[in-house]
């Protein structure tokens, strides 16, 4: 054997080469993430595309918690939970869209293990939390709508607080417990994962231990966690559609209806898609469906949510209208010369 060796001095050296890569491969901890459909043949208008959205979510995301932030007469228990669920969908894009962009742009595709758990955990953290807020707010509009002259007395801002911390306690704990059970698993398959980011169940694909408990824990929770609230916020509005149709104002009805309509919306946006991935029997099956659905969930809903609240809801036009009035020299010039004559 050395004497071919020394014959071939290039053999030698090729073993040597592919050894040491080999040898690479198994020392590495480091995820390689194939990134959103990547036999896509125009990825660069697909990730252009994000970009804009992520853009867009961000934008108008910022505004929308500065609004609420500036204008007194939006300091209410409704707008102070419209302002936590901006600033959770602004993180939440932001967990996904950079790393993705960077990694189409620099051709590397790999993410460490810390990385990879650290994803998984503020997305899950971020979307648990959202479910919980969104099922907060649906209580908050029954008791404006169902109980209006106790409302000031029950949406406190110790109350609304204590629903802010408990949604985040609640999602981060939740999330703690799955993303520390899913990354013990080890892997025994290329560490390739078929998804634009970390994510449960596409992680545990890659492992050669039986997960069939740890799958029916996951159903479970997400009975607890998606279901449950869901119940609660349909119970809500089913006892609100029931006020409404028993007013005598028509003014106050559509009023109702219209401030309901924003987060009836935003909850059918949100809900759908984490039904679909995590309550879908075979879900993991189907990688294409989920990248398509958590897309949609973690990239498209954040930037719709705030439009929706926006371009539907009265008092938030209102304020940005006076807000750029008093800001720009040549609104209140108009506003003075309006109050002159």
């Amino acid at each position: 054997m050395c004497h071919q060796m020394e014959k071939c001095p290039c053999l030698f050296v090729r073993t040597t080469t592919l050894s040491q890569e080999r040898g690479n491969e198994t020392l590495t901890t480091d995820f390689i993430l194939l990134g959103l459909w990547p036999e896509f043949n125009h990825l660069m208008i697909l990730i252009c595309f994000i970009l804009m959205v992520y853009f867009v979510a961000s934008v108008s995301n910022a505004i929308l918690i500065i609004i609420i932030l500036l204008d007194s007469r939006l300091h209410s228990p409704m707008y102070f939970l419209l302002r936590q669920l901006s600033f959770i969908d602004l993180a939440l894009i932001s967990t996904s869209v950079p790393k993705m962009v960077t990694n189409f742009f620099s051709g590397k595709r790999t993410i460490s293990q810390i990385g990879c758990g650290a994803q998984i955990f503020f997305s899950l953290t971020l979307g648990i939390a959202e479910c919980l807020l969104l099922t907060l707010m649906s209580y908050d509009r029954y008791i404006a709508i169902c109980n209006p002259l106790r409302y000031s007395v029950i949406m406190s801002h110790t109350v609304c607080l204590q629903m802010v911390i408990g949604s985040w306690v609640g999602g981060a704990v939740t999330s703690l417990v799955h993303t520390a059970y899913a990354m013990h698993f080890p892997i025994c398959h290329p560490r390739e994962i078929p998804h634009f980011l970390c994510e449960v169940m596409a992680l545990l694909k890659l492992t050669c231990e039986d997960i069939s408990i740890y799958v029916k824990s996951v159903v479970v929770s997400s009975f607890l966690v998606v279901l449950i609230p869901l119940s609660l916020i349909l119970a809500s509005y089913t006892l609100i559609f029931l006020t409404v149709l028993h007013m005598k104002s028509p003014e106050g009805r559509s009023k109702a209806l219209a401030t309901c309509s924003s987060h009836v919306c935003v909850v059918s946006l949100y809900f759908g898609p984490a039904i679909l991935v995590y309550m879908r029997p075979g879900s993991s099956k189907t990688p294409k469906l989920n990248q398509s659905l958590f897309m949609f969930n973690a990239i498209l809903t954040p930037m719709l949510n705030p439009l929706i609240y926006s371009l539907r809801n009265k008092d938030v036009i209102a304020s940005v209208k006076s807000i750029v009035i008093s800001r720009c020299p040549l609104g209140k010039s108009k506003s003075h010369l309006a109050c002159c004559y």
